[in-house]
This record gives structure tokens, sequence and C-alpha cells, in this order.
């Protein structure tokens, strides 16, 4: 374990603490979002309830890095609201429930919807495949095939995830973390 979050601070490494870097969490009702959110600040799982409005934490869930998470209601009457939380965002995390294949198409037009904005080009997304360990739950391979992410002009990642036990939320952390650093990088070079 302490090998392992050694070589995380080594890739991290450069990435500052001082200035958080402002991640937009977005999904669904239902898909896992608070869970996780929580997980990654409390290292717990808690028991939540629908969100109706946002949760906002400033988690550093490994040494270097430091995100304040917008984690904002994913019911269908909230969501014309998300486009205010855009402006400022430097990451996205789109929770889906892997195991709801039905929602799965409405998952891909909430994220294709969230794209189309202009605060949202070139922000970087990792897609969340939230209860990989329920059964019936499509495989990472299948999200993104399903979310039609092949396309995107968004530097993208999936990373299957199981909220509930922590699976996959720090690699997905990881992954985010790197995106964002390069995507400030390039946001300096304009």
């Amino acid at each position: 374990m302490g090998n392992w979050l050694s070589r995380l601070g080594d890739v991290l490494q450069g990435f500052t603490s001082s200035c958080p870097s402002r991640i937009l969490m977005l999904g669904l009702d239902a898909a896992g979002k608070t869970t996780i959110l929580y997980k990654l600040k409390l290292n717990e799982t808690i028991s939540t309830i629908p969100t109706i409005g946002f949760n906002v934490e400033t988690v550093t869930p490994v040494k270097g890095v430091t995100f304040t998470v917008w984690d904002v209601g994913g019911q269908d009457k909230i969501r014309p609201l998300w486009r205010h939380y855009y402006n400022g965002t430097e990451g996205l995390i789109f929770v889906v429930d892997s195991s709801d294949v039905a929602r799965v198409k409405e998952a891909q037009d909430e994220l294709h919807s969230i794209l189309e904005y202009s605060e949202m080009e070139r922000i970087p997304v990792v897609v969340m495949a939230n209860k990989q360990d329920l059964p019936g739950a499509i495989s990472v391979s299948d999200v993104v095939s399903k979310l039609e992410l092949q396309g995107l002009k968004n530097p993208w990642h999936v990373q299957g995830t199981c909220a509930t036990n922590g699976e996959g939320i720090i690699d997905g952390v990881q992954t985010m973390a790197k995106m964002v650093k390069n995507f400030r990088k390039r946001k300096q070079a304009y």
C-alpha cells in the first residue's frame, strides 16, 4: 500500500495544493455522486438522500492534490441548472450507474449536452462507471461505447468504480489530477 501511495505521489509531483482545482461532479440521480464525494472526503460510506441542490467539499484525496468538488443533484428538474456551475470548472467527473442499463442513453444525452457549452470546451472528463459490483452492470468498454465517448473533443477517461467500498475512486481521481494538470498547462499557453 505504501509503495502504491509513494508511486501516486511521484506521478502527481508538481500539482499545486495551494490552488484547489474546481471539479464539477454530475450525473443522473441515484448514480452515486454523493457517495463518491464523501468516500473521498471522509473515507467512509455514508447513508445519503437524493441531493436537492448541491454539496461542495474540498478534498485532498492524495498528497499534493486538492479539489473543490461541486456535487450537483441529478434529478431531471435540477439538470437545467447545471449550466450555472460550468464557469471556472477545470474538470468534470461524470458518474454513471453501470447497473441501470435502461438509463445509459439518458446519461449519454446529458453528458453530450453538458460538453456543448463553451465553458466546458476542452475540460477533462473522467466518467466513473459506478456500481460495477452489482449484477448486470455493463463493462467499462460498454460504457465507452454506449456514451459515445470516441467522438468527444474533450480529453476523457472511464474508470470502473464501486462507491460503497471505494474501489476505483482513487484511480479515477489520480487520472483527473493528471488531466487537470495538462489542462492548466494548455490554458496558460493560450
